[in-house]
């Protein structure tokens, strides 16, 4: 898509800097931190940064922010460049925060000898206690007029190790009364003994998120820093930081990567927010997440009941889906809750276009077609899309005894029930019209139809146009593969399951009905698809194989959603 075909706020801001030639080019990048596994929300981010600099001819990295290594895992790591590539998007240049940490020693130090940064020893408690509140303002450190070279010999020591952990902290030295908490001397260096992914035993001291953040975008020449609404107030910070560091002026700092072939591409950055994407029925807080892996009330993190992009994904949703979900949200400025049919209407219209129509019947019963020979054989040829005439067509095995739904009959039909019925006609897809004759039953289970087929009423018949108000599916009985059938539906069963003013939690909300597992029957091809592959169970809904589980020889397939939104009925 080409950079006309999308207007919001952002775009019209980068439009305005090319013309007005403050940017040659665009960069931009995705900076997840690889603690958790990425979410839904993650994906609107993916697609705005990646989105961005491939609309404008531009660039964007992907930048693991990992400065914080005692929450950090490489299972993480392999898992976000899984999920940005099957999104559809490729990296510019794959960067980590670990890999300016000399970068961003050598501007804090830079700070420290300005008289923008010093040691403190205040504890955690006592930083929170002095930092003041949202109507009063904060109290200046016992250390804050600590000289520079005390606060650089002090530093060097932390570097050096000579301290535990929480004993001494770097602090920007900026303003304790200011109306942006963000903005009292906020730490943005620590001590923490833990070893790192990348930099093993080499570091004992981390830079803070804010500080590391900011300079990681300076560092890289990133035009446009695109991100949530929650780090507006941060933004200040972020500022503060690239213009009291100045990598942009001082390539002096940048020494450490000249030594790795890096060029120096350092700019000054513009931080721009927009607002996140909130989806109801849902949630996506890492430590919630967590808790319902660890409690086992989901199957892991790619359970398709999260809307983790893993779970999504072995949901059956497309990265398509999901791109034309987060077009179709568009950017602001305003949060606002989305309802969860708008992301199922998503996947609804990208499959209906793309997934091949087969049948299979998952709840089934018996229907035997008594004026057809036992033995009786054929092949009939099906369309596999309906609307799309390049799908080509299958042929479907038709036989004497057949599977068909249990709910397309009813003994005791409801009014406007125009399926099967004692002594009523339906017609079978692609087939023909059917009577039923008997009800064979066990105790009060219906367990087999008997019924017959109007020979005229087959295709090339004089009695083939034949109208009755009703179509079913089937399955051959001989030949159908049975297959495992896990019908997902919403994890949680009402719109805000955070919401706790009942007394309740959001674990006290998960939907019981959100995963049914039942054994169902195939037609024949359906069952020798690969796995990851999508299809339509005509009727039924669109369904996908297991990416796990599935195997031709025993197919296990996922319900990515129903062909219609039930939900809306239920509200």
């Amino acid at each position: 898509m080409n950079a006309e075909a999308k207007n919001d706020f952002i775009r019209q801001i980068v439009r305005d800097d090319l013309a007005s030639g403050k940017h040659r080019a665009i960069r931009t990048r995705f900076p997840p931190q690889p603690n958790g596994y990425l979410h839904i929300g993650h994906a609107k981010a993916i697609c705005l940064d990646f989105g961005i600099a491939t609309e404008f001819g531009g660039v964007c990295n992907l930048r693991f922010d990992d400065t914080n290594p005692a929450r950090e895992d490489p299972e993480y790591v392999q898992a976000i460049m899984d999920d940005v590539r099957w999104l559809g998007y490729q990296w510019h240049e794959l960067r980590h925060a670990s890999d300016y940490f000399e970068v961003f020693y050598l501007g804090a130090e830079k700070l420290i000898r300005q008289g923008d940064a010093y040691v403190c020893e205040l504890s955690q408690e006592q930083m929170r206690e002095y930092r003041g509140t949202l109507t009063s303002p904060g109290r200046n450190s016992p250390w804050r007029e600590r000289s520079a070279e005390e606060s650089l010999d002090l530093f060097r020591r932390m570097r050096a190790g000579e301290f535990p952990d929480g004993a001494k902290t770097l602090r920007a030295r900026i303003d304790m009364a200011s109306g942006n908490m963000n903005m009292r001397d906020p730490a943005i260096y620590r001590i923490k003994h833990v070893p790192h992914q990348n930099t093993g035993d080499a570091w004992c001291i981390y830079p803070m998120y804010d500080y590391a953040h900011a300079l990681g975008d300076a560092v890289e020449g990133i035009t446009h820093s695109l991100c949530t609404l929650e780090f507006e107030d941060h933004r200040p910070l972020y500022d503060w930081c690239v213009d009291r560091v100045g990598l942009h002026q001082s390539p002096e700092l940048l020494a450490p990567l000249a030594a790795r072939g890096w060029p120096d591409v350092a700019a000054k950055p513009r931080q721009i927010e927009f607002s996140r994407l909130f989806l109801n029925y849902n949630i996506t807080s890492k430590r919630k997440l967590m808790a319902l892996v660890s409690d086992k009330l989901v199957d892991g993190w790619d359970d398709p009941r999260l809307t983790t992009l893993q779970g999504l994904r072995r949901r059956g949703f497309t990265p398509a889906s999901l791109r034309l979900f987060v077009d179709r949200l568009g950017v602001s400025k305003a949060n606002s809750v989305t309802d969860y049919s708008a992301l199922e209407a998503a996947v609804r219209d990208d499959l209906d276009a793309s997934a091949p129509r087969r049948m299979a019947v998952i709840q089934p019963l018996r229907l035997v077609l008594d004026n057809l020979p036992e033995e009786h054989s054929e092949m009939l040829e099906f369309a596999n899309h309906p609307k799309d005439p390049s799908f080509g067509s299958r042929q479907v095995p038709f036989g004497r005894e057949l599977w068909i739904e249990r709910e397309d009959f009813a003994e005791l039909p409801p009014k406007g029930f125009h399926r099967l019925r004692p002594d009523g006609e339906v017609r079978l897809r692609g087939v023909g019209i059917i009577r039923c004759q008997q009800v064979i039953k066990d105790g009060e289970e219906v367990v087999a139809i008997h019924a017959s087929l109007d020979p005229q009423s087959r295709q090339g018949m004089e009695g083939a146009g034949r109208k009755v108000k009703g179509t079913i599916h089937w399955v051959s009985a001989r030949d159908a593969v049975a297959a495992e059938i896990r019908l997902y539906d919403r994890l949680f069963n009402v719109p805000d399951p955070d919401d706790d003013s009942d007394g309740k939690t959001y674990q006290d909300h998960i939907n019981p009905e959100s995963r049914r597992v039942t054994r169902g029957w195939l037609e024949p091809l359906a069952a020798t698809v690969e796995p990851e592959a999508r299809l339509q169970f005509e009727r039924l809904g669109y369904f996908v194989a297991d990416r796990k589980d599935h195997r031709p020889e025993a197919p296990v397939f996922n319900r990515t959603v129903t062909l219609r939104d039930t939900w809306a009925q239920r509200q």
